[in-house]
């Protein structure tokens, strides 16, 4: 088993920033990857960012520029840090994270509000 804690989230104006954060109860290197999704009200769930264990990354086209995956080793976190922020960027971010065994485990979601 694996616990994903998620932190960060709130209400921001458009252009603001935020940063979200995500603790894992294992050593990063147990995962192939780690991510972030996002699902808005009425919409599926789509991928945002996600990092892989070799540190390569990987975005959505509509966040491409704005916002940043990244990693604490040491700390067994995975951060988004979100600048630019959009009305369309509303939604809950989830993190997520896939095992070497191929285990998928979720983060129980972060509410991100967009609006002035």
């Amino acid at each position: 088993q694996v616990q994903l804690v998620e932190s960060g989230g709130g209400l921001v104006q458009p252009g603001g920033s935020l940063r979200l954060s995500c603790a894992a109860s294992r050593n990063v290197f147990s995962f192939n990857t780690m991510g972030w999704y996002r699902q808005a009200p009425g919409k599926e769930r789509e991928l945002v960012a996600v990092i892989i264990s070799a540190g390569f990354t990987n975005y959505a086209d509509s966040v491409k520029g704005r916002f940043t995956i990244s990693r604490d080793i040491a700390e067994n976190t995975v951060y988004l840090q979100m600048n630019s922020l959009k009305p369309e960027d509303t939604a809950v971010y989830y993190c997520t994270v896939r095992t070497l065994t191929a285990e998928n485990y979720w983060g129980q979601g972060t509410q991100v509000t967009v609006s002035s």
